[in-house]
């Protein structure tokens, strides 16, 4: 793709900010002719492939992954009422194969419970199968009716981490639930991305569920981003796909599920929390690129500089550190827009002065500049990137920090959601979410939030006065 080297739009304008940094920077063609569905370039591939290999990673220590199919056959998926009623009107349904009718239609997942819960009726025995924790990365269908956005909203969800658990009792699938979001919490911490957690009102839980708890950012226009949530299935979907096992005693016992997926959301939200006006801004962990080389042509000492450049690069990934040499002939200001915009952490300039001195100049993504000895490049490259991340990860906590705030009265709610987020207190009737959301189009989103910014405390309903509890509010895309 060709670069364009006129200015971001400001990130103060999120939308037109984010729309334009997916192609400059190469990480999605929204030009595939379906509405919904994108198509991943390279670069941004590779962002995702280091993002999810950090989520296998972590889930690895005690989960196995495995991969279901994509076709689900209506009589299985059908089973479920209360959950199919909430996928009802998002199902693409294959009524053909070739020219023929099929029998059964077939479903394109909009998500896998109906698709893994008869194989687990199949699989699940005895007390010595518990507990099972099995995941996979899929994509999944759903036909999105609302605003399609890019790694937001889509019709085909292409990178749907699913991870499904069964368990001998209640108590144990709680305590697996909370193992997911500890889970969610290290994974973006990982990426420098600060959450809110919190429990979803019961009319917004997962269908099917006995509660759900969601992993939620604030995203620089201050509106929220689901980029998590964590179920607990009760016994609801092995009623009815007899999913049991025999107890210690010999006797037959219903068992006990969990669900919990994370999506291409947590690109979105990779993005855009740390994005700036010149491009990304990536973690070093999951950069496709950690350091670019940029050798400095000056005068009659082309072939030296470009040599030293090269043994450079090469000490470099000797050290484990993905570098890129580049030594296109191209202006230097060119190389520098280009691998801003991609977000590499470390530019390392390599000029006659470096040279002579036995050293690179450091320019960090998030600030500065510093020089590295050439003997030493590659503990010294180490450090550096270990600096960007805590800069990164200290400047995303600070803009959520600014982006929480309380409103005691309604009249107020209006003025706090330009900002971000509220914390209000609500009693937990419907009624009165329902007027908070007419009266300023914003949703509670749960309670029992889990923040250090934010204090939970006893307090007056924001809608109408009686006692309540701490609640989020927010707009949410």
């Amino acid at each position: 793709m060709d670069d364009d080297t006129g200015a971001l739009p400001s990130r103060t304008d999120f939308s037109n900010w984010y729309n334009e940094i997916l192609w400059r920077a190469e990480i999605m063609d929204v030009r595939y002719p379906v509405k919904g569905l994108y198509v991943w370039f390279p670069f941004g591939f590779g962002i995702r492939k280091r993002t999810y290999g950090l989520l296998r990673d972590l889930l690895d220590r005690d989960h196995e992954e495995t991969l279901f199919p994509l076709l689900i056959p209506e009589t299985e998926f059908m089973k479920e009422a209360e959950h199919i009623k909430g996928f009802e009107d998002e199902v693409y349904w294959v009524t053909h194969g070739g020219l023929s009718p099929l029998d059964v239609k077939l479903a394109l997942r909009p998500t896998s419970e109906t698709a893994i819960y008869p194989m687990y009726a199949l699989w699940v025995r005895s007390h010595a199968d518990l507990p099972l924790k099995y995941y996979q990365i899929v994509n999944t269908f759903r036909y999105e009716t609302k605003h399609t956005r890019p790694l937001i909203r889509l019709r085909e969800i292409t990178s749907f981490k699913e991870a499904h658990t069964v368990h001998a009792t209640w108590e144990e699938a709680a305590a697996q639930v909370e193992d997911a979001v500890a889970l969610y919490r290290e994974f973006y911490d990982r990426l420098g991305i600060p959450v809110l957690v919190s429990k979803r009102p019961d009319w917004d839980k997962f269908p099917g569920a006995d509660y759900t708890i969601a992993v939620d950012c604030v995203m620089p226009d201050g509106r929220t981003l689901q980029i998590g949530t964590a179920h607990h299935l009760g016994d609801h979907f092995s009623r009815t796909f007899e999913i049991t096992y025999e107890d210690r005693d010999g006797e037959q016992r219903l068992a006990f599920q969990t669900c919990y997926g994370i999506s291409e959301r947590s690109i979105a939200a990779l993005i855009s929390l740390h994005g700036d006006d010149r491009g990304l801004v990536l973690p070093p962990e999951v950069a496709p690129v950690q350091v670019v080389v940029v050798p400095i042509i000056v005068g009659k000492r082309g072939d030296e500089i470009r040599s030293a450049s090269r043994k450079l690069a090469g000490m470099l990934e000797g050290a484990g550190i993905r570098v890129r040499l580049d030594d296109r002939d191209i202006r230097p200001g060119a190389k520098y827009y280009h691998w801003e915009m991609r977000g590499v952490p470390v530019r390392l300039e390599l000029g006659p002065r470096d040279l002579d001195a036995g050293v690179a100049t450091a320019v960090l993504r998030t600030g500065g500049r510093t020089t590295v000895p050439l003997d030493e490049c590659g503990e010294e490259v180490r450090r550096l990137l270990e600096q960007v991340m805590k800069t990164i990860r200290q400047a995303a906590a600070d803009r959520l920090a600014a982006q929480i705030r309380t409103a005691d009265v309604l009249t107020d709610l209006d003025e706090v959601l330009k900002h971000g987020v509220a914390v209000v207190g609500w009693c937990g009737d419907r009624a009165c979410a329902d007027r908070i959301e007419e009266e300023t189009g914003a949703a509670v989103l749960g309670v029992e939030v889990r923040s250090p910014l934010v204090e939970v405390r006893e307090g007056a309903c924001i809608a109408c006065g009686r006692a309540g509890t701490t609640a989020l509010v927010g707009r949410s895309y």
